[in-house]
């Protein structure tokens, strides 16, 4: 699985959600900007509106203190009517330069030279007022001040025209920015179509493009997913950029490896089980073992030992018709526990003088079910790997309990136990599950049963064992069963 992932190219990682939300950045923001163009076009203009409007009153206020205030206090002051001091003739002359010259350095350049003019004319229109009060100082005739007063008039209303000549500038260069708005508003709209048409466009195209590159990958795992439910577990998934499938991607081909990984397994288990299972068979049929009870029957008919030889038939008979049970491959413990009383009957007839056995397996769990041929092995285990093989023979116990819901059963004997270095070797072959036929005496051996432990009740562990200079001891523990749970654990495997 990592060399084929290794192999994938590597793709550029893209979210849905990030693919929508930059599409979304993109048309926001192609709408955005011609509104900001446009805010900011109307508030400049109505900035320059505002300013020149604000222009225009406040020269439109001097008009009136040019063309007509000024002039008649003059006049006050040449008939007599006010003194200098008290017309303020000056303050209001020198007011309206002010405000000529600020207005100048507000306004731009083409229409400064209206206002430029009439501020050098209220110079000129100052020096007049200087000509009356120095004629006023100097007490020459009222005639001689009156043409100077005729000078003053002249000089405002000419001042008057050049501030209504600027107004009619400002006017004419209002009316120029209300036609720049319009076209600037008109421009401006017109360019707000078209990005909504190229937004559109753009929407349409990744929309399509999103969808492209979520319902292909979407539409290749419904076509993988068939495959593997078809049974083609060698069907992958090529690598995604969309980031949400991605997970789902990799999960998809960590299943699809599992239960490919799985199935070998299965078959290879199966294979296992088969080879076990014609093992036990094979040891169940010895022939040594059959040739070896069938000359005790013989010996002990020709010595005349009637009661032996039909003790002897009928363990025999027992063991086989168990072995074989009609096929079944679970039989009540009490069937096991004959059996296994039956084998030894048999054993200990042939090694009388070294075996000795004791069977305590209380007969309140006769009636739960067991995998058959599961303590026979064990015992026989125990004979030629133990007992047979140590000086002055020993005892086996066979025991059973319920315990906690579990059946649990151990084999002991007080044989020759084996090395460190041996119930080493014996763990690691049965927990490779290598199935074999044990040496000697023909049994099939620990492995098989441990095997058949684990794949038939579903387990990890399978037997247990033990062992040292007094003996070995090989126990396992399996949940109990009635007849109806095991015909209900049957029909649903199968």
């Amino acid at each position: 699985m990592a060399e084929r992932l290794g192999k994938v190219k590597v793709k550029k990682e893209k979210s849905i959600l990030g693919q929508i939300s930059d599409l979304s950045h993109k048309l926001v923001l192609m709408l955005v900007i011609p509104i900001i163009i446009s805010l900011v076009l109307m508030l400049f203009y109505a900035w320059k509106y505002h300013s020149s409007i604000e222009r225009m009153e406040t020269i439109a206020s001097l008009k009136t203190k040019v063309a007509e205030e000024i002039p008649g206090t003059a006049w006050n002051i040449v008939s007599g009517r006010q003194t200098f001091e008290n017309s303020g003739i000056y303050v209001a002359i020198h007011d309206v330069e002010s405000i000529i010259e600020d207005i100048t350095d507000r306004t731009g350049q083409e229409n400064r030279l209206s206002l430029i003019v009439a501020g050098r004319t209220m110079q000129t229109l100052e020096n007049y007022v200087d000509h009356i009060r120095d004629n006023f100082n100097a007490e020459v005739p009222v005639v001689e001040s009156e043409a100077e007063l005729s000078e003053v008039r002249e000089v405002a209303k000419l001042v008057d025209s050049m501030l209504n000549e600027y107004i009619a500038q400002e006017i004419n260069s209002t009316a120029h920015m209300s036609v720049s708005l319009r076209w600037g508003v008109l421009s401006t709209a017109i360019a707000e179509v078209l990005i909504v048409i190229v937004a559109l466009l753009v929407r349409n195209r990744s929309v399509k493009a999103t969808a492209v590159s979520v319902r292909q990958p979407i539409e290749r795992l419904e076509e993988v997913s068939a495959q593997i439910a078809e049974g083609s577990l060698d069907a992958r998934l090529d690598d995604t950029e969309v980031a949400e499938l991605r997970n789902l991607t990799h999960q998809v081909n960590t299943m699809a490896d599992r239960l490919e990984s799985m199935m070998k397994q299965s078959n290879l288990d199966a294979r296992n089980l088969r080879k076990a299972e014609l093992r036990t068979l094979q040891a169940q049929i010895n022939p040594h073992f059959l040739y070896n009870t069938l000359d005790a029957i013989v010996w002990k008919a020709e010595a005349g030992e009637k009661d032996e030889v039909i003790q002897l038939t009928n363990a025999l008979s027992n063991f086989f018709r168990i072995s074989l049970s009609s096929g079944a491959d679970w039989i009540p413990i009490s069937q096991e526990k004959k059996h296994i009383e039956g084998y030894l009957t048999i054993q200990q007839t042939r090694y009388r003088d070294i075996l000795n056995y004791e069977i305590d397996i209380p007969d309140e769990i006769g009636e739960f079910y067991i995998l058959k041929l599961l303590l026979q092995p064990l015992v026989e285990n125990a004979i030629y790997h133990g007992i047979k093989i140590k000086r002055g023979g020993g005892t086996i116990k066979v025991s059973g309990r319920l315990e906690d819901g579990y059946l649990v059963f151990s084999v002991r004997d007080t044989g020759l136990g084996m090395t460190q270095e041996q119930l080493r070797d014996l763990n690691e072959r049965m927990k490779k599950g290598q199935p074999t036929v044990s040496e000697g005496g023909g049994g099939f051996g620990l492995v098989n049963v441990n095997l058949r432990i684990r794949l038939y009740y579903n387990q990890t562990d399978g037997l247990r064992i033990t062992s040292d200079e007094s003996g070995t001891e090989v126990s396992f523990r399996v949940p109990s069963r009635t007849k109806e749970e095991v015909y209900e654990n049957e029909s649903v495997s199968g």
